[in-house]
């Protein structure tokens, strides 16, 4: 269920705008009175004490040249002084002290007659009021001091005059208004020679078209004032404009394009010591960086912008930048962090009386309680905030309190409650034409309607949905609806209908995943899986299990390309890399303007959409076709039962655990898919999912453990679930090998290992046992070269990344085959592997890997990195290796980390990229092992190797002949890929 997050962010920089200047030197003239001199004295030294920052300071002097100026009478200085207490009270956040100053030299110019003055001081009081929010006061006198400046003549004061006029009408959203004023002061400017006062009218009058959504005429105007700030060496100027840019080019989803800006805007800010506008460009940064899924890049941003911010005191931009940190740590599922920021962000934002700031704050509070199951405290906040955006007519923002409301209530069990909410936000959604919003809502409604076992009525509301859902281009939203639509189907006995939606909803959702960021995968797809379960579930219940499989398939596939997305895996053709590149970037766009679409609808942007998203779906059906070797990178549509069997090896069996678990409706159990090239079975076991998977983590701890002799125990558990239900089958297909399928945590278990009660045996005591990614149909060439190994060791032997075992491991292995070389030490270079790797078909290298998240501190290496004597390799590269003709790729002393949130794709995807790259077969282990185990079991195995065995019967034999050890030295080691 969707619930829309408000969030504070933080606005553009726009130039100062052009106001009279308030400091206005007397002519002295050549008087020789003594007081007159001393006024003049006390002015300059004011004047300084100003530039000096020292306002206060200013303000003192200036007193003291008041009370000369008023002892002699003389109005004009009197006035002067006036002016100028005024300017510094106005500089210091004062305003009412500032209009009481300016407010008594007004009539003094009226009285003396000066109606430049008169004009001067009108625009100053005009300039207070709007600083202090009050525009209708600001207009009337700038609306009076225009006249005054035309009939003197004075054209650098009506062009600035009418340039504040239309930063007014800007203000109180009157665009057009604004235009008109702001257009008839650029001439002016140009014709006395402004030329600083021509490039501020010209960035403004860019903000206002970008306002306005005209985002190109907006860079025409900006690409106009951007040569004359330069010319003139503005540098803020030219930092400003810059981040103005910036602003456009992420409003019409060009991030790339936007950060380019807000970057060249940053060095200047700091190169100025523009502090207070560097803390906005830094939160500008992050924005972006937001919008595009990268939370902790944000993050960075953010928190470099926040000290700066309370250096300069900025509580308003704190507030604001304290918002965004807590919306980006919620983003990444880190809710206390999120309440942290959060709860400093409210005491300022009621300090500095922004209430929609506030309720804003309240709102977000409320989502964090959400999150973590604090209702309560979630309902406490959501309340205190609706009253807010009442009072200060925020519309959409008192729509969205109420459907959070209603969802708070839904959760705990009180629907009606939640109807009134809900009921009480459409409307408004409706009035404002907020369709995303409208949607949203509806399927709020329908859900609520559903759990109250009205069937009927919640498929009222979700067809009222589903059409503005498509209108507006809400992908994730549509599937979400399908699938509601599918429960409701299914529970009211109407399967053909319940599938039809679910296919539908599984279908947009791997289209969507493709474009995913590493940051918001997990979360993406776990939201998403209900869909898939429930539609799997139901084709077996309906005895449909060819399709069931065919859909198994294709999200096994998806999960591996998304792994190789994330890593940004490359592949060897470089006209199918290009045209990846391409499409990556034009992918991006399209769920940056999806984002958007979802934080605000409108009819522009969803056209926009519209056209990039069949621009994409055009270029990925390009690749599709003319590069059949990615063309697994875009599939979305499983393919033909027929032809995955048809691609399964002779003699092998391939078994494929699912997990159906955790959906409402669905019962748990483990789906065991058993193909051959002539048949489909499935059979669905009944499980509680938190113990298995307790089971799963207690397993691998046990076989990690050489003081664990309960191993057997906890195998021949997980052997009566996976394997005893489908033996039969096994053995009447007369299999000579089982290739597993394994996803989730169900990677990181060693299936040879699971052990049978009943006859005393491993499961690799009755078969051989390999490893299979998916099933595909895209050929693997095979390998034309004879023998040979090329075998790489101990690349760096110095701790903590020593593999002293590993140098007699290579000399053995390299002695075994004929035509083999082998590489220890500094020789074990990267370029060396890249000459070499091309003319051997067995390829093996006994050093370090690092496929887990964040690296591998203790070893020093980065993620998804091999270790070489002169680098480390990016695995994403691997396609660029040359690997056309490797029968096997042997990862010796590799390893992966089973985390608390790991689902094992490092393994599969690893063996995905090697096998995308080239290479029939990857062989890898699931934990590190000693250097003298490892060695024995690698020189067995190419010893059988030798003897003329497939890969994974020289494995297995490798294997059993350590059967007496515990599996922790003879397990870790799996065969994935091709096992001939």
């Amino acid at each position: 269920m969707k619930r829309i997050i408000i969030s504070v962010l933080a606005l553009g920089v726009c130039l100062t705008p052009l106001t009279v200047p308030l400091m206005v030197q007397p002519s002295w003239g050549q008087s020789q009175n003594l007081q007159v001199e001393e006024i003049k004295r006390l002015v300059q030294q004011a004047g300084q004490q100003q530039q000096r920052g020292q306002a206060q300071q200013a303000i003192e002097t200036l007193q003291q040249a008041l009370a000369l100026a008023r002892q002699l009478k003389d109005r004009t200085l009197e006035g002067l002084a006036l002016n100028d207490i005024g300017f510094n009270y106005d500089s210091i956040g004062q305003p009412q002290e500032a209009l009481k100053y300016f407010n008594q030299a007004l009539p003094i110019w009226r009285e003396v007659g000066d109606r430049s003055l008169e004009a001067t001081t009108l625009n100053n009081i005009g300039g207070v009021y709007g600083s202090i929010s009050q525009p209708q006061e600001a207009l009337k006198y700038y609306n009076q001091a225009l006249p005054i400046t035309r009939s003197v003549g004075d054209r650098a004061g009506e062009a600035v005059t009418l340039s504040n006029i239309g930063r007014v009408y800007d203000s109180i959203s009157q665009p057009q208004e604004a235009l008109k004023y702001f257009n008839q002061a650029l001439p002016i400017l140009r014709s006395v020679g402004d030329s600083s006062g021509e490039a501020a009218t010209l960035n403004n009058i860019g903000l206002v078209y970008n306002s306005i959504s005209q985002p190109q005429e907006a860079l025409k105007y900006f690409n106009q004032a951007l040569p004359i700030k330069r010319s003139m060496g503005e540098r803020a100027g030219v930092a400003t404009i810059k981040n103005n840019f910036g602003r456009v080019y992420d409003s019409i989803s060009q991030p790339q394009e936007a950060l380019k800006y807000f970057n060249q805007a940053l060095p200047i800010r700091r190169e100025v010591d523009d502090r207070s506008v560097e803390a906005t460009t830094l939160n500008n940064i992050g924005a972006v960086y937001n919008s595009i899924g990268r939370p902790q890049e944000a993050l960075k941003y953010y928190k470099q912008a926040l000290p700066i911010t309370r250096e300069v005191s900025d509580r308003s931009v704190e507030a604001t930048t304290l918002n965004n940190i807590g919306a980006a740590y919620n983003s990444i599922s880190q809710p206390q962090e999120a309440l942290k920021y959060y709860n400093q962000a409210l005491p300022i934002v009621r300090e500095v009386n922004n209430r929609s700031g506030e309720a804003a704050t309240l709102n977000n509070i409320g989502l964090a309680y959400n999150s973590i199951s604090q209702m309560q405290e979630a309902l406490k906040y959501y309340n205190q905030a609706l009253p807010l955006m009442r009072s200060v007519g925020d519309r959409v923002g008192e729509a969205t309190t109420l459907n959070n409301i209603g969802a708070v209530y839904n959760s705990i069990s009180q629907p009606q409650e939640a109807l009134k909410y809900y009921n009480q936000a459409l409307p408004i959604m409706r009035s404002m034409g907020d369709r995303e919003g409208e949607a949203t809502t509806l399927n709020n409604i329908g859900a609520v309607y559903n759990s109250i076992s009205q069937p009927q009525e919640a498929l009222k509301y979700y067809n009222q949905a589903l059409p503005i859902i498509r209108e507006v281009k809400n992908r994730a939203g549509e599937a979400t609806t399908l699938s509601n639509i599918g429960v409701v189907y299914r529970d009211t006995k109407q399967p053909t209908q319940a599938i039809d939606n679910w296919e539908k909803s599984v279908q947009i959702t791997l289209e969507m995943r493709s474009g995913l960021q590493r940051e918001n995968r997990q979360k993406f797809l776990e939201g998403e899986r209900g869909s898939a379960v429930a539609l799997v579930d139901i084709l077996i219940d309906q005895n449909q299990a060819d399709r069931a499989f065919q859909w198994i398939n294709i999200a096994t596939t998806a999960d591996l390309a998304d792994y190789t997305r994330l890593i940004d895996a490359k592949v060897a053709n470089p006209q199918a890399q290009k045209a990846i590149d391409e499409w990556n970037q034009k992918n991006q766009q399209l769920q940056f303007l999806r984002r958007q679409l979802e934080d605000k609808f409108s009819e522009n942007l969803s056209r926009q959409m519209r056209e990039l998203e069949a621009e994409v779906n055009r270029k990925a059906e390009e690749i599709r076709s003319q590069f059949p070797e990615v063309a697994e990178l875009f599939e979305t549509t499983p393919k033909d039962i027929a032809q995955l069997k048809a691609s399964i090896a002779p003699d092998t069996v391939v078994i494929q655990p699912v997990l159906l678990t955790n959906i409402n409706n669905v019962p748990n159990t483990v789906a065991l898919f058993v193909l051959t090239k002539d048949s489909l079975s499935v059979k669905k076991i009944p499980i509680d999912p938190t113990e298995f998977d307790k089971l799963l983590t207690q397993y691998r701890e046990q076989l990690q453990n050489t003081g664990d002799t309960n191993f057997t125990v906890t195998g021949s558990k997980l052997y009566d679930i996976l394997i005893r239900p489908i033996e039969d089958q096994i053995k009447a297909t007369s299999a000579k090998q089982l290739s597993i399928i394994a996803t989730g945590k169900l990677r990181y278990i060693p299936f040879e290992t699971l052990y049978d009660e009943q006859t005393d045996e491993f499961l690799i005591q009755k078969y051989p046992v390999n490893y299979l990614t998916r099933i595909s149909t895209r050929s693997i060439p095979n390998s034309t070269l004879q023998g040979g190994v090329l075998a790489l060791g101990n690349p760096i032997p110095r701790a903590p990344q020593n593999l002293s075992g590993s140098e007699e491991e290579v000399r053995n292995i390299a002695q075994l085959l004929p035509r083999s070389s082998a590489y220890i030490g500094n020789a074990a270079t990267l370029d060396q592997f890249k000459t070499q790797a091309p003319r051997f078909p067995f390829l093996h290298l006994a050093t370090h890997g690092c496929f887990q998240q964040g690296g591998c501190q203790k070893l020093g290496m980065e993620e998804n990195t091999l270790l070489f004597a002169d680098s480390q390799f990016n695995i994403r590269d691997a396609a660029l290796l040359g690997l056309q003709n490797t029968r096997l790729l042997t990862l010796s002393a590799c390893q992966t980390a089973m985390q608390a949130n790991s689902n094992g794709e490092e393994i599969s995807g690893v063996a995905y990229i090697f096998e995308r790259a080239g290479a029939q077969a990857v062989m890898a282990s699931l934990w590190s092992v000693d250097d003298s185990a490892t060695k024995d079991l690698m020189v067995q195995f190419y010893q059988n190797i030798n003897k003329g065995m497939s890969k994974n019967e020289a494995l297995r034999q490798a294997k059993l002949s350590q059967i007496e050890r515990h599996p922790f030295y003879w397990s870790p080691f799996i065969l994935i890929g091709d096992a001939r």
